[in-house]
């Protein structure tokens, strides 16, 4: 059963994944930014026997192999953020532009939780001048025109969907209850949570394509885009809910005044060159230069003796029975299941 006939039968559309089918084709898109900066606070100080701190590279593993038990997937891919400047920044001087720097204890690790990945034979995306979350736009735009065939990944099930696995709320602009959805890793006692087109207008009042005029008329101050001054959040949702999008917005301006007040039109006005500047860099775009291979991204394609002894070397020896079969494993699985 898939999750839109689960929908019908949960009097909560916010779901965990244990209410979700398992049985559909999967291609999983893992935010590795926001993934790494998670385990990193997440995990006290790990240090290996040698002294090599490790605690975002075992917290992002678990993290990892955890998700790969949860959902599932038939397909698996890692994107990460570069160093260089992206194009909004180029853009807008003033985006990101008091964020702290990120610790160096965090970005020492890095290398080797990109190590690790490589290891279990996931591919990595990424492209300078893009963040993560515009890699993985780009590949849900790619994926959407694929239909997987039923021999590819060995499963019955032909429904194929994407989700994106992240704790970043810009995802969910990409939401679209056709096929792609946003999981946000457990933590602690929280569970993890699915996150489909109902669940985003249960939370947020808005719908995940009104996300983006959400960042273009309220701004977002941890990314320090700017929006339109003297609107907030919640005039910024109650403007959505009457018009639709910016644009809706503008195109009604005489009745803005009458049922908002002359003080929230003028604001408007004043700031229209400011709402267009961000919404273009609130809007995750899909046309970074990268091409998306399915077959690379196959969940079992890996050697697992070699991720094992990489284990050994981490120390992370709890995590080693979480490790999906490989290709050998599957193989004889089948074999005997089919029997």
């Amino acid at each position: 059963m898939d999750l839109r006939s689960k929908q019908k039968q949960n009097s909560s559309s916010q779901k965990t994944w244990d209410e979700h089918g398992k049985d559909a084709k999967q291609l999983v898109l893992i935010d590795g930014h926001s993934v790494l900066f998670r385990a990193f606070h997440a995990y006290p100080t790990l240090t290996t026997s040698k002294g090599e701190l490790i605690n975002a590279v075992y917290g992002f593993t678990n993290i990892l192999l955890t998700v790969i038990q949860e959902l599932n997937p038939t397909h698996i891919a890692v994107s990460f953020d570069r160093a260089a400047p992206t194009f909004r920044h180029k853009e807008y001087k003033g985006y990101k532009a008091h964020r702290p720097e990120a610790p160096e204890e965090l970005v020492n690790q890095q290398d080797r939780v990109e190590e690790v990945v490589s290891i279990l034979n996931i591919p990595i995306f990424a492209e300078e001048g893009y963040e993560a979350d515009d890699v993985i736009g780009t590949l849900v735009k790619q994926a959407c025109k694929f239909e997987i065939p039923s021999n590819l990944a060995g499963r019955r099930n032909s429904k194929f969907e994407i989700i994106i696995v992240t704790s970043d709320r810009d995802a969910l602009q990409l939401v679209d209850d056709r096929r792609v959805f946003v999981y946000t890793p457990g933590r602690g006692k929280q569970k993890a949570q699915l996150w489909d087109a109902e669940a985003v207008v249960e939370k947020y009042g808005l719908q995940p394509a009104q996300f983006i005029s959400l960042k273009a008329l309220a701004g977002d101050q941890s990314d320090e885009i700017p929006g339109v001054r003297g609107i907030g959040p919640k005039t910024a949702t109650l403007l959505l809910q009457a018009y639709g999008d910016l644009e809706g917005v503008y195109a009604h301006s005489e009745d803005v005044k009458k049922r908002f007040g002359e003080a929230v039109a003028r604001r408007l006005s004043e700031g229209k060159e400011s709402a267009d500047l961000s919404r273009r860099l609130a809007t995750i775009v899909t046309d970074v230069p990268i091409t998306l291979s399915l077959k690379a991204c196959a969940v079992n394609d890996y050697d697992k003796a070699k991720v094992v002894e990489k284990f050994k070397e981490l120390e992370f020896h709890s995590l080693i029975p979480k490790l999906p079969n490989d290709s050998f494993e599957q193989m004889v699985q089948e074999e005997i299941f089919h029997q």
